[in-house]
């Protein structure tokens, strides 16, 4: 299925839906409800002016009174800047709430992302996710800034005007207004249409920004087997759709309105018709023609509006589905923390831990080993055998498993995540560096750490000296992925960003894989230090780099079937006798 799929609740019951949006203004009721008391005299002072000018052709422009015409025009000249003003000052406090609630629903968002599982963005792609924080979010301000308060403002109005229509004339009234059934049907058609459309809009550019994104991260990919052409068909495809979208929303924006207009058309000949014998038989006045002339334009206009304030809505609750949808998503913790503190001191044991990614399929089958307090231990496999899984498991990426793993006798998922994490560093085989200073990506952003501290690391590493050739040393601004240093550099950062932390837990990952040997060279001087009196977890093809652990952990397809050291399982003959054998003696 393309896109998200929308929950039968919010297809059907959008007033759940806004009512969940509008608890986000409640930090800002004050400001909001002062919109509505300009809201309430804007709407009051519309409608007035028309009646004011009936008065001044009927009572002075009549008799030629041009002192009474005079003090009319100012009176109405006052409603005028008495209107704009209140227009302005609701206008800028409603923008004013929108920004500042869109700023709120952000945060929440980017809040909730940081929380959520990594279940979650296995299912959801980036595009889809990034298009929730940007588009989605964005489509929201309507709502916010003109939605809630302007549509008021115009009912409002429309009942004001109608006071004022049946004040005036009774039965212009009724004429006028004798129209209203053809308006309604025209707007509910109009609604339907454009509801449908708009979520079918938002759900093709969350797949439209899937697949951006994720062609411009493999561009290479793409390059290298000449997949241009076949990548631009498909891109074609889903940018039709969203022509041909939007081309029926402006097909139907086409009809609604000349429609509206027709039947605004039709109600001013009702009037005219019905004026024009009684204005003969002195039964009704100029005054009363023109007022009642304005009225009904004056009444078709906030209809109309609401009209178009309705799609805009639709649209806002398309993407409002998609936000609170992410909003209330569950982050399904099942992080009991019943212990406060972390400390460790004695070992890690696995018990017959076993796991899937997706309920059905095992990836690791009742895994049981101990790491002792600082032991250098290697787990060694084919690819797909569960190593970088088990890693997944102790770091708490993935809390749903079978078994247990603790860590001096405690329960990793009695332990907070937190806490936790403090200490253990990780360093994957693919390094991720941030668009930020080389010092930012060492840190990590944590402001307790000293320039002489990332100093220091960086001399540890081996990395100090190809910092200090740059212009700005460790003040350089990577690109993107860090693109503008080699996979060497980028590498020795993330063994810095490591090396700092003093972790408790070293885990390297497939760390040296991507190493050339200059590198490597300076990285095994590192890792001594590194390793030192510390707790390592090392996952590796090359068992060069691993000859030298206290223990070594051979997985083959989710199961361990062998444990000891370097010579006690190459003499033993079996799986990592194999695999020695095929990395030394070909």
């Amino acid at each position: 299925m393309r896109g998200d799929a929308f929950s039968s609740e919010y297809k059907n019951f959008d007033k759940n839906l806004a009512l969940k949006l509008l608890k986000y203004l409640k930090p800002y009721k004050k400001y909001v409800i002062l919109a509505f008391i300009f809201t309430l005299f804007t709407s009051a002072t519309a409608p007035l002016r028309p009646y004011l000018i009936k008065i001044a052709i009927d009572d002075y422009i009549t008799f030629s009174n041009l002192y009474g015409l005079l003090k009319i025009i100012a009176l109405i000249f006052s409603l005028i800047i008495l209107n704009s003003a209140l227009q302005f000052l609701m206008t800028f406090i409603m923008q004013a709430v929108g920004q500042k609630t869109l700023f709120d629903i952000r945060h929440k968002i980017f809040e909730k992302l940081t929380k959520l599982p990594l279940t979650y963005f296995d299912k959801n792609p980036v595009g889809r996710i990034v298009t929730r924080l940007t588009n989605d979010v964005e489509g929201l301000n309507q709502f916010f800034s003109q939605g809630v308060v302007l549509i008021f403002a115009d009912i409002f109005l429309i009942i004001w005007i109608i006071i004022f229509m049946f004040y005036t004339s009774v039965e212009l009234s009724f004429i006028s207004l004798s129209i209203l059934p053809l308006l309604f049907i025209s707007t509910a058609l109009f609604r339907n249409k454009v509801r449908d459309l708009f979520r079918k809009l938002r759900l093709e550019l969350a797949s439209m920004n899937s697949f951006i994104n994720e062609n411009i991260t493999g561009i290479f990919t793409i390059k290298i087997f000449n997949r241009e052409k076949n990548q631009l068909e498909i891109f074609d495809r889903s940018n039709c759709t969203m022509r041909e979208l939007n081309i029926k929303t402006i097909l139907y924006y086409a009809i609604f309105f000349p429609i509206v207009e027709l039947i605004m058309s039709l109600a001013l000949a009702l009037v005219l018709w019905y004026s024009a014998s009684h204005i003969f038989s002195d039964s009704l006045t100029i005054g009363t023609l023109v007022a009642f002339l304005q009225f009904t334009e004056m009444f078709f206009r906030p209809v109309r509006d609401l009209s178009e304030k309705y799609t805009t809505l639709q649209s806002a609750m398309a993407s409002a589905e998609r936000v609170i949808e992410l909003l209330e998503t569950d982050v399904k913790s099942e992080n009991h923390t019943k212990c406060k503190e972390f400390k460790f001191d004695n070992k890690i044991e696995f018990e017959n831990v076993s796991f899937s990614y997706n309920g059905k399929t095992q990836v690791l089958r009742n895994i049981s080993f101990t790491v002792i307090k600082g032991e250098k231990v290697a787990i060694v496999g084919a690819t797909g055998s569960g190593k970088t899984t088990l890693i997944k498991l102790l770091t708490k990426f993935y809390e749903k498993f079978d078994g247990y793993i603790k860590i001096d006798g405690v329960d990793i998922r009695d332990i907070p995540t937190e806490e936790l994490r403090k200490n253990i560093a990780l360093v994957m085989q693919d390094v991720f560096l941030f668009s930020r200073t080389i010092s930012d990506n060492i840190t990590m952003g944590n402001g307790l750490y000293t320039i002489d501290q990332v100093q220091y690391a960086s001399e540890q590493i081996g990395l100090h000296s190809f910092i200090a050739q740059l212009n700005n040393a460790y003040e350089t601004e990577l690109n993107e992925l860090g693109s503008n240093l080699s996979t060497g550099q980028r590498q020795l950062i993330s063994f810095t960003r490591a090396f700092i932390r003093n972790p408790q837990i070293l885990i390297l990952d497939e760390a040296t894989s991507n190493i050339d040997t200059f590198s490597e060279e300076i990285i095994n001087n590192a890792l001594d230090k590194l390793m030192k009196d510390r707790t390592s977890i090392i996952i590796a093809h090359r068992l060069s780099t691993i000859q030298n652990a206290d223990k070594i952990i051979v997985l083959h397809k989710g199961e361990v079937k062998e444990i000891g050291t370097h010579n006690e399982l190459v003499n033993k003959c079996g799986i990592y006798h194999k695999l020695y054998q095929l990395q030394f003696q070909k």
